[in-house]
């Protein structure tokens, strides 16, 4: 029983109840939300859903952090290049 224990996003605890080519069908057995094209939906104890299977886990995981400032301290980089360019062509 327990192979068929897994972890939506690593993080929710389903059951594997059917596998297909690529997808899987599972039941909660925690409540959670998820998000659907953009809406958050608030998945029930029981329920079952249709996932890809990249999103299932077989341990709980959480996503690694994003470097929230790796973005901008690039584009400061690329402005601050920009910049210098522009200078020494006055």
């Amino acid at each position: 029983m327990n192979d068929k224990i897994r972890y939506y996003k690593g993080v929710n605890k389903v059951k594997i109840v059917t596998e297909s080519v690529g997808y899987y069908i599972i039941e909660a057995l925690e409540p959670f939300e998820d998000f659907i094209d953009g809406k958050k939906i608030k998945v029930k104890i029981g329920e079952q859903r249709i996932v890809e299977s990249d999103t299932l886990y077989s341990e709980m995981t959480y996503p690694s952090p994003i470097q929230e400032h790796a973005y901008e301290l690039k584009m400061e980089k690329k402005l601050k290049q920009f910049i210098d360019q522009k200078q020494k062509k006055k």
